[in-house]
Formats: C-alpha cells, sequence, structure tokens
C-alpha cells in the first residue's frame, strides 16, 4: 500500500505540474515567445508600417531633420501623433512627450545648436515599473547643403521608425492582457549627428535613474546593407557583452527565436579602428556601466549624403532587425530577474 501510495502521489504531482505548465502556457502568465500574446505583437511590426513612416520621417518636407530646425521638429510631430494614435503616453514626471534641451547645453565647434528636444514615450511595468529598458533611436539627420535635402532615411530614419514600431508591438501585448513587467522608455534623442548631444543630456537629466536602467538597445541605421556584406541577411551587433555577458546571450536566443541573422561582431570591440563602440547615444548609457546593444548595418554608398533614401531601404531586412530587437527587449522586460552588470566600461 506504501508503494501504491507513492506512485499515486507521484501522479497527482505530475498532474499538477502538467496542469501549472498548461495554465502558464494559455493564460496570462505566458510571456514566452511561444505564445499567442508574443507572436501577436512580434507580427504587428511590418514592412508597410515601417515604410508608411518612413516615407515621412525621410521626406524632403522634413528638410534633413537637422537638430533644431523647424524640419526636425515637424519630425517629431508626426511622431508623437503616432504614439497618440497608438494610445502610448509619456513619462508621468515629465509631463508631455518632450525633453528640451537647451542651446547653451550643446556646444560645438561652429558655436552653440538650436534648442531641441528628445521626445520619449513610455509604457510603464506591470510587476517591476521601477525597473526600465530603454530602446533608443537618434531622429536628426544633417539638414541640407546648398540647398539639397539630406534625407537621412537610413541614418537615422531607420532607427527612429523601429523604435515607434517596437512600442506599438508592445502596446498591442499590453492591450491584450500581457504588458511587459518592467516598464519601457521609447527614447528618441537629438543632436547625435554633432556629437551625441540627446542622450548626453537624458542621462546627466534622467527622467528615471539610471541605477534602475536595466539596459540599453540602441538602433542607429539597419535599413541598409555595406559593401563587404551585400545581400546577405545579417546586422551588426556592438557592445552586446561589454557589461553583461548575458546580454549577449539573450540576443543570440532572441535572434534564434526570430530569423536567425547573422550576426556580425566585427565591431564590437572598443579597440577597432572604427571606435563604433563610442559614435552612437548607447555610449552614453555605458558609460554609466547600463549594459547596451548597439545595432547597426554599416557604412554603405550612401552614408551621410543626399542619396540616403527610403526608396533604397530594404524594408524586409529592416523589419526583420526591428523584430530581432523586439524579441530581445521582450525578454529583458519580462524574465524573473534583471540581468547581471558583471563587466565594466573601458573608458
Amino acid at each position: 500500500m506504501k508503494n501504491l501510495k507513492f506512485v499515486g502521489l507521484i501522479a497527482a504531482l505530475a498532474f499538477a505540474q502538467n496542469c501549472a505548465t498548461s495554465s502558464n502556457l494559455n493564460g496570462k502568465n505566458d510571456y514566452s515567445v511561444t505564445s499567442e500574446a508574443f507572436k501577436n505583437a512580434y507580427n504587428s511590426i511590418t514592412v508597410e508600417d515601417l515604410k508608411r513612416d518612413l516615407y515621412i520621417i525621410a521626406s524632403d518636407d522634413m528638410q534633413g531633420r537637422d537638430t533644431g530646425s523647424p524640419g526636425q521638429k515637424k519630425a517629431g510631430e508626426y511622431m508623437i501623433q503616432q504614439y497618440k494614435n497608438y494610445g502610448i503616453s509619456f513619462p508621468k514626471a515629465l509631463g508631455s512627450y518632450y525633453q528640451k534641451v537647451p542651446s547653451e547645453f550643446m556646444k560645438t565647434r561652429n558655436g552653440q545648436l538650436p534648442e531641441s528636444e528628445n521626445i520619449l514615450a513610455y509604457i510603464e511595468g506591470s510587476e517591476k515599473p521601477e525597473e526600465l529598458i530603454v530602446i533608443s533611436g537618434h531622429y536628426d539627420h544633417v539638414g541640407m547643403k546648398n540647398g539639397v535635402v539630406y534625407n537621412g532615411a537610413d541614418d537615422d530614419g531607420s532607427g527612429t521608425v523601429a523604435v515607434m514600431e517596437i512600442a506599438e508591438a508592445f502596446q498591442k501585448a499590453k492591450k491584450a492582457g500581457f504588458g511587459p513587467k518592467r516598464s519601457i522608455l521609447f527614447l528618441h534623442v537629438t543632436g547625435e549627428e554633432h556629437g551625441l548631444w540627446g542622450s548626453d543630456y537624458y542621462a546627466k537629466n534622467p527622467v528615471f535613474p539610471l541605477a534602475n536602467t536595466v539596459a540599453n538597445l540602441n538602433i542607429d541605421m539597419i535599413g541598409r546593407d555595406d559593401p563587404e556584406n551585400r545581400g546577405k541577411q545579417y546586422v551588426y551587433v556592438i557592445g552586446s557583452a561589454m557589461l553583461s555577458s548575458e546580454l549577449k546571450t539573450i540576443n543570440e536566443q532572441a535572434n534564434k527565436d526570430s530569423h536567425n541573422l547573422i550576426l556580425n561582431y566585427k565591431y564590437d570591440d572598443p579597440k577597432d579602428p572604427d571606435r563604433l563602440y563610442y559614435r552612437s547615444d548607447h555610449y552614453n548609457f555605458a558609460k554609466h556601466n547600463i549594459p547596451i546593444i548597439f545595432y547597426f548595418d554599416g557604412i554603405h554608398e550612401d552614408y551621410h549624403k543626399p542619396t540616403d533614401t527610403p526608396d533604397k531601404i530594404d524594408y524586409p531586412l529592416l523589419q526583420k532587425r526591428t523584430q530581432l530587437v523586439f524579441t530581445t527587449a521582450w525578454e529583458l522586460a519580462n524574465r524573473p530577474e534583471r540581468i547581471k552588470v558583471d563587466g565594466k566600461n573601458t573608458r
């Protein structure tokens, strides 16, 4: 009888475990990449939406989006309207979508830049709202030269619309009852082309404590390919293991769970002669020992030229890269423990 009771107990426990697993797979606790909540959000990132927004953000009407220019402000107004359409608000402490970056803060060799704005959209976490994932991209470009518009479709119109699409995907999941467990800040920074000013200003005037910032995923140029990788399904990944070995592992698993792109680590070295680890907005988080990933497509023939136009974007590849970033952010936002910082910034 004792043996029969033991067998019965084991069977009961196994049944209970199966029920719990089934509940997690079908209930409100399932945030796995096989869940309907994830799939629906992931699939909401479409070529059509990315293309629609980029043709507006990188249009001639935006006059190249130079820092503080009317064209940049017009682009910002469009972005904010889209966030309103998604039902995504701004951080309460900020009082609006704008974080003003004063002219006197942005001093260059040629004088001070005009006053400009970072644009911040925000989804509060359901379980760990004090912990924050920052998804960033700069929305400025270099403006006009001799009457010619530098549209900046890839640099960084591609990152701008990717951040917006990722935000919409998280909001769709939230509406379905699967809002992110950690808070997410969608940070569009200004002044990158003139010296990373917008991200520097945010880091020195954070809306949320930097100590509570779990990671920064920075997207700067993900819509094209470079000559070295022409025609390949790839993305450069920079800095993912610099400050947290877990972050690289998470991103690589997210890649397997999405499109299995070629993850190119060519520039993943602070000593690389191109010094790309220091050249985009993620660095203003990394220097505070916040784990980062910089997603990048490389230096192509239209970089910082008026020929960087939206018709040259590889939209299916832009979609895949955006979905990779979303999958990584989904894991970071919903995993039980925040990732460990087991590295140290080298400068």
